[in-house]
């Protein structure tokens, strides 16, 4: 599933194709996706203007003129891909590509760029909200801060922590207790800063939380630069993969050397609640 920075990388590539623009054209190809689509939902969209677009957690947030809110989350295999007019900014040229099975809703814009979210096995959702029922919607009520955001600093990941006796790696991933997280860059996170994975949580403050936090910063700040990792399904909106795959220290390189600076150690696979988890026994402790 994509995390935190492929999501922002697609938010991105959408806000110089969509934002400020009007959607002369919605189509939902289905009624649903993971979940039935809002009632009278291409009608509800058409002829709006987009206000600006935002993530929140792993969700795009699409904020219209009349109020309306639209969250939309890729799910598992969900893609956002882009064509431009030619002469147009980020153009793609020629005619747009014919419609595949699995795209499903189709988004068109004022400039004659056409958005087409594809998704194969259908676990992604869109819904609709107003704003000023945003922050107390299901999908966003329970959510923790966002971990680039100044909400989340050392201070409040001691607090958060505090008793809570599960593996820091379980905690990470709990989106009550920092939004938009996910497996990969929880691995890397921990990895750089130096703390095991099956460290209990309660025992991450002081120092370890002053070094997880910067860690967690850095590396998702590095991945969204090189526009996400790409596995299986996912890509940026204009097509191209990401490449901060070919940056992992320990996702995915079991048996392979560390990657950390001076450690001799040798990459780990353990599973914890069903996940794969990559890690260094000689320096994360």
């Amino acid at each position: 599933m994509p995390e935190l920075p492929e999501v922002e990388t697609v938010c991105r590539g959408l806000r110089t194709a969509m934002e400020g623009r009007v959607l002369t054209q919605v189509t939902a190809r289905r009624p649903d996706l993971r979940f039935p689509l809002p009632p009278d939902f291409a009608e509800r969209l058409r002829a709006r203007r987009i206000e600006r677009i935002d993530r929140r957690a792993k969700y795009i947030v699409v904020h219209l003129d009349d109020g309306q809110v639209l969250i939309m989350h890729l799910g598992m295999s969900g893609r956002m891909n882009l064509w431009a007019p030619q002469g147009g900014k980020d153009a793609s040229g020629g005619e747009p590509p014919p419609l595949a099975t699995h795209d499903h809703v189709i988004f068109e814009v004022g400039n004659g760029s056409r958005v087409v979210f594809h998704d194969p096995r259908r676990f992604g959702f869109m819904a609709l909200t107003r704003e000023e029922d945003l922050a107390a919607h299901p999908y966003f009520a329970h959510l923790g801060p966002e971990p680039l955001g100044d909400g989340f600093n050392p201070d409040y990941l001691s607090d958060v922590l505090g008793g809570k006796r599960t593996p820091i790696k379980a905690a990470l991933l709990d989106q009550r207790v920092v939004a938009g997280l996910g497996n990969i860059y929880v691995c890397e996170a921990l990895h750089m800063s130096g703390i095991s994975p099956r460290r209990l949580a309660c025992s991450v403050s002081g120092q370890r939380a002053e070094r997880l936090v910067p860690a967690i910063r850095d590396v998702l700040e590095r991945a969204i630069q090189a526009g996400g990792s790409s596995l299986r399904d996912y890509a940026q909106v204009d097509g191209e993969l990401g490449y901060f795959q070919h940056s992992w220290k320990a996702y995915g390189r079991e048996g392979e050397p560390c990657g950390q600076a001076g450690c001799s150690g040798t990459i780990s696979r353990i599973v914890q609640s069903g996940r794969s988890t990559f890690f260094c026994n000689k320096h994360q402790r």
